[in-house]
């Protein structure tokens, strides 16, 4: 009986010194970084209408309350008049179409640095030999552990 006594004392204490520890040491992200275009030199605003030919500077500022990791811009086509969750201006849509020769950029970049806020800058010309027609222009941005935000803009190009 003494034996079984001691081991549950001993077990208890083990059970007791663990349950106390604190994860206090880990510092936990919990916050998504954060994408604008809604300031003086955001581009593109939404409805915003691209000419063939020209070039834009692609500007949104991005923040984070621990560190930014990287960012990407995607404009592609949006003839079938597709939605994504967070477009927040409705722009009047041209018919729905097929595509033949669509605009597709899609590209990915680093943030050096260990930097909270960065403005995106990216120079880009819209190709001469693309359909014209309704796109989305989606930035999305990802902090150090893997938080991620994205917003969507409509725009067009026109000729």
């Amino acid at each position: 009986m003494k034996v079984l006594l001691k081991h549950f004392c001993f077990l208890s204490f083990l059970i007791l010194l663990f349950s106390c520890t604190s994860d206090d040491s880990i510092d936990k992200n919990e916050e998504k970084p954060t994408i604008s275009v809604n300031y003086d030199n955001g581009f593109p605003q939404g409805c915003a209408q691209l000419t063939k030919g020209e070039t834009y500077s692609f500007r949104a500022t991005v923040t984070d309350n621990k560190e930014l990791a990287s960012y990407s811009l995607d404009i592609h086509h949006n003839f079938d008049h597709h939605t994504h969750d967070d477009q927040v201006t409705e722009c009047d849509l041209g018919d729905i179409k097929s595509p033949v020769n669509p605009f597709l950029f899609m590209e990915n970049y680093s943030i050096e640095g260990e930097l909270t806020s960065y403005e995106i800058n990216i120079s880009l010309t819209i190709p001469d030999d693309i359909d014209a027609g309704d796109y989305h222009c989606a930035y999305s941005v990802t902090d150090e552990t893997g938080w991620q935000s994205r917003t969507s803009i409509d725009i067009k190009i026109v000729e």
